[in-house]
């Protein structure tokens, strides 16, 4: 007797549940950096990456000798009054593996680039797993607050880098300032990395002044280091770049070489003076790689 055509899907649902390989708890990073462009008055450029690391996610079987995972990000921003200023529903396929039992399986990143007035706003994302029926979501929700100062000097958002800043001259969503970034998400620095690599921007830098950096990195128990190095001078009526790197192996005296959370502040200043300051978060996960450079979903 022939099976009839209703009975598949059920039988179908039920392979793929038993095929099905269980995973750690689903995971999203979302990195926010904020930007001012001179030339936008009261907007701003704000970059929000997204990165969900694979080995939180499910994977079915897909044939004989494959495996596939999949994953939707629900991105909102809202505006002070809860109205949405930007909404979208992005869905993550990582690539097809064969193994499931390997320890790094790859990440998912997605950047956006938007402009925003001035104001105080809300940034909400979810991820739900596509092949886990419980416990398969995770919401992030954190406040964006665009009051940078239009006339005094101001620096950008540090943004981390999986690798030294490259000059190019392209323009798309992964470069800035006549800059390549390849980022590490949520600041994230793990087996192997010996160096500490970021990008910034200053805005509304006195011309004609000889300028300088100064690099000040602790740890959470409060132990301190510094370096200094040169800025030059800034240019008038454009933003100054800034792309550094700090070796880590030589930070051995904040304990770095342990896993921890670590402070970097970048300050302008000329002469004595500190023009302008920045502080952002880095973690060191030594006994981790680290989800960095992962891939744009197709």
């Amino acid at each position: 007797m022939p099976i009839r055509p209703r009975f598949l899907l059920p039988l179908l649902l039920l392979l793929l549940t038993a095929l099905s390989v269980s995973a750690a708890t689903p995971t999203l990073l979302l990195d926010v950096a904020r930007f001012r462009p001179l030339a936008a008055g009261n907007s701003y450029e704000v970059e929000l990456y997204v990165t969900v690391p694979g080995n939180g996610l499910t994977y079915i079987k897909r044939t004989r000798d494959t495996y596939q995972a999949g994953a939707t990000v629900a991105l909102q921003v809202l505006g002070a009054d809860g109205r949405a200023v930007h909404s979208e529903t992005i869905t993550l396929k990582p690539p097809v593996i064969s193994d499931t039992t390997i320890g790094i399986k790859n990440p998912q990143s997605f950047l956006r680039r938007l402009t925003l007035r001035g104001g105080q706003y809300t940034i909400k994302a979810e991820l739900k797993d596509m092949y886990r029926k419980t416990a398969g979501t995770f919401k992030v929700e954190e406040p964006l607050a665009l009051d940078m100062s239009a006339t005094a000097p101001v620096l950008s958002d540090i943004v981390f880098l999986a690798k030294a800043a490259g000059k190019t001259t392209e323009q798309n969503n992964f470069t800035r300032g006549g800059y390549s970034l390849v980022r590490t998400p949520a600041g994230n620095y793990g087996r192997g990395a010996d160096q500490l690599y970021f990008y910034l921007e200053l805005y509304n830098a006195p011309a004609g002044q000889p300028l300088t950096l100064h690099y000040h990195v602790e740890s959470a128990e409060g132990f301190a280091a510094d370096a200094d190095a040169p800025l030059g001078q800034a240019k008038a009526g454009r933003p100054t770049t800034v792309a550094g790197e700090l070796p880590l192996g030589g930070l051995s005296q904040l304990g770095v070489e342990t896993d921890g959370t670590y402070a970097l502040t970048v300050e302008v200043r000329s002469g004595k003076k500190v023009l302008a300051s920045r502080k952002g978060q880095f973690v060191r996960t030594r006994q981790e790689y680290a989800p960095a450079g992962a891939s744009l979903p197709r």
